[in-house]
């Protein structure tokens, strides 16, 4: 009922109060299963067998007033190995007011919002990964001048349909120090970050109410190189497992990122460190380790290169800013770095007539070294020499021989701990290690068509054994797109063929696909962050409209 009177006033306050002419846009999206049993891959279709998520988003502006609400529908259920929270649900979720100037703006319902990095604080929505945590409160921003940017905020974070029973409030400075010291060549800001949870602690005291965290942050660009650096610390406070306390010890959290980056035409380097200890930092002191990306408010992803081929991404690496302290393992973070490096070769090479392209990528993340104590308590080096979680070397060449062909190669190398995939304790399992090797070509045909295909193999002798992978799309039209694609394990027990077969038809704002086959069990990453997919097959149907 609240929500409605909400949205109502809201409807009035745009209309009464704007006095330009107004802009109205939003969007739809549909994402559908129908699941069935499929005996091949022990896979048992649930009773509602088809599920579906729907999005219904609609803004109204002008040229200081910004209004809108979004609506959800998980009927009769959400997508397999979604929050079952979503499950038979649907309202308006999301219902929001801004009101902006020249000098400041307000935001009153629903808000994104991000502290630098997000270490401490990010709040956003991703559909394909089933998080949506934004903040329902009063957000302020305000620009005193043209270098420097200030925000407020107070709210509640968004669980599924409902709110959790904290409150968090968080401040954020960001100041650009060019004019102040006279900077011409140099590009030079600093900012400072809070952010603070309140949750009642019932009637035990050893457990504090109030927690927050402190971040601190410095960003320069000076003619071809690049540095950001960012610190972040946590309160001392509870750990928990599978909602349940592991002791009333309090634990602090640390965190620290490094980037630096050299680029010039036609060659760049990027190298990112990062040292995570405890660092996870939820709405609810509880939601420590839930598997649904719920109720988070620091953001940490992985930091490794984002695989999106069919074979490459299945042993990806999700990060582990955790402390864990049970019978099974003890461990308390994860340090590591990335190197990324790019190089384009002038036209008329040895690999053709126009530029070749070249990146490799390597990465190493392992956990922190720390001796566990009988009392609960640890001590930690900051880097030291913890069990490797994952490592990974990536070569990739992409070549264009002429106005019609395109090719890429890929060549990829990488360790990762048993754990990590299938779950499990770290550190104790024992490591996959696999290569895999993909040819890509893409040809445009003389007719407007086009095709795209890839072969690919990995090769290991660890957990199910090797896997070939083929892929075909076919281009009818700029509007019409065919493919089928088959991941086979042919070194497995089983044999199992991931095929997948469908299309999909765009015009204008308007996007439809569907596909029948199909999908792997594993971890599915976006950005960095992952989710649990279980093995399922059956039809989907995506459908997307913005107007």
């Amino acid at each position: 009922m609240k929500n409605i009177f909400f949205i109502i006033f809201l409807f009035f306050f745009t209309i009464i109060y704007s006095q330009d002419q107004p802009y109205i846009y939003g969007s739809f999206e549909s994402n559908s299963q129908l699941l069935q049993d499929d005996e091949s891959i022990g896979f048992l279709s649930p009773e509602d067998n088809f599920r579906s998520n729907n999005y219904f988003q609609i803004n109204y502006q002008t040229n200081n007033i910004l209004a809108g609400i979004q609506y959800e529908g998980y009927l009769p259920s959400s997508l397999l190995g979604f929050y079952p929270e979503l499950d038979n649900q649907n309202k308006i979720t999301n219902y929001f007011i801004k009101v902006q100037n020249e000098k400041s703006d307000v935001t009153v319902g629903s808000f994104y919002e991000q502290f630098g990095n997000g270490l401490i604080f990010r709040s956003w929505e991703d559909r394909q990964l089933g998080i949506n945590n934004a903040i329902k409160g009063v957000r302020l921003k305000y620009y005193p001048s043209d270098n420097i940017e200030l925000t407020a905020l107070v709210g509640q974070q968004r669980d599924g349909f409902n709110y959790t029973e904290s409150t968090m409030q968080g401040l954020n400075t960001e100041i650009s120090l060019n004019q102040m010291l006279n900077l011409k060549d140099t590009d030079l800001s600093i900012g400072t970050s809070i952010v603070n949870r309140y949750q009642e602690n019932g009637s035990n005291d050893s457990i504090p109410s109030n927690i927050s965290a402190y971040g601190g942050r410095l960003n320069m660009y000076s003619g071809n190189f690049s540095l950001s650096i960012e610190g972040a610390i946590k309160d001392p406070d509870v750990i928990a497992n599978e909602n349940t306390l592991v002791s009333n010890r309090l634990y602090d959290g640390t965190a620290l990122q490094v980037d630096f980056g050299y680029s010039k035409k036609g060659i760049g380097l990027n190298t990112t460190f990062r040292r995570l200890e405890n660092f996870n930092f939820y709405s609810d002191r509880l939601a420590e380790g839930n598997i649904y990306n719920q109720k988070t408010l620091s953001f940490t992803p992985t930091l490794s290169k984002q695989q999106d081929y069919l074979l490459t991404n299945i042993y990806v690496y999700n990060s582990q800013p955790r402390l864990v302290m049970n019978s099974i393992e003890k461990r308390s973070g994860e340090v590591g770095f990335q190197n990324d490096f790019y190089y384009t070769f002038e036209k008329d090479n040895f690999l053709g007539k126009y530029k070749t392209k070249i990146a490799f990528n390597f990465s190493y993340w392992s956990g922190i070294e720390s001796t566990f104590n009988e009392d609960n308590s640890y001590n930690v080096k900051f880097i030291g020499n913890g069990p490797r979680y994952y490592r990974d070397l990536n070569l990739e060449i992409k070549n264009r021989w002429n106005s019609k062909l395109r090719t890429a190669i890929t060549f990829l190398d990488v360790i990762v701990d048993k754990g990590i995939t299938l779950g499990g304790p770290l550190g104790v399992q024992g490591d996959i290690k696999a290569k895999v090797g993909v040819i890509e070509a893409n040809y445009l045909h003389a007719n407007g068509k086009s095709s795209r295909g890839v072969i690919q193999h990995l090769w290991t002798k660890n957990d199910r054994k090797n896997w070939l992978g083929l892929v075909y799309e076919y281009g009818i039209s700029s509007t019409v797109n065919l493919f089928v694609s088959d991941g086979w394990n042919y070194g497995g027990a089983d044999k199992v063929h991931y095929y997948n077969l469908g299309g999909s038809y765009s015009k204008n704002s308007t996007r439809i696909s569907l596909n029948y086959g199909r999908q792997r069990g594993g971890l599915i990453c976006i950005g960095g962050v992952c989710r649990f997919v279980p093995e399922s097959n059956g039809f989907n149907l995506n459908l997307t409209h913005s107007f």
